[in-house]
């Protein structure tokens, strides 16, 4: 993986990590009380995917980013993987969470959203160059 990628992998996720935990923080404080809990989760969920598809397609586009679509999977799957280890090591270890609560955020069937948020993490770098690349297509 080539330096600036790596980087750029790793910063994005760093942000994204930092808005979730703020996402999180409004979600119990200010609208859960009034929504419940489902309810507050999936305006959460939406609105943390509307976040990373934003933020992802702003960094890769103010970087300049030159990606293939190997490259794009590539941040997508580590994204993925670091959010997934950092939700049950912190999730569990840190803050003391059973595991079927944390599992129980990935059953649609209950109407938890969770997994839309894990999906758009993996494909939001190649989404966001897809259109970054058809935008500078039609300019040329």
């Amino acid at each position: 993986m080539r330096l600036k990628l790596a980087v750029l992998t790793a910063g994005i996720w760093l942000i994204l990590l930092f808005l979730a935990i703020i996402n999180a923080i409004i979600r119990n404080n200010l609208y859960k009380p009034f929504l419940g809990d489902l309810f507050a989760h999936q305006l959460s969920s939406l609105i943390f995917i509307l976040i990373i598809l934003f933020l992802t397609y702003a960094f890769l586009k103010i970087s300049k980013a030159e990606l293939n679509n190997i490259e794009t999977f590539l941040m997508g799957i580590t994204w993925l993987i670091a959010t997934l280890v950092f939700e049950f090591v912190a999730g569990y270890y840190v803050f003391g969470n059973p595991l079927e609560r944390l599992f129980a955020d990935y059953n649609l069937l209950e109407g938890r959203m969770w997994i839309l948020v894990l999906i758009t993490i993996l494909v939001a770098p190649y989404i966001a160059n897809k259109i970054i690349k058809s935008g500078k297509s039609k300019a040329e």
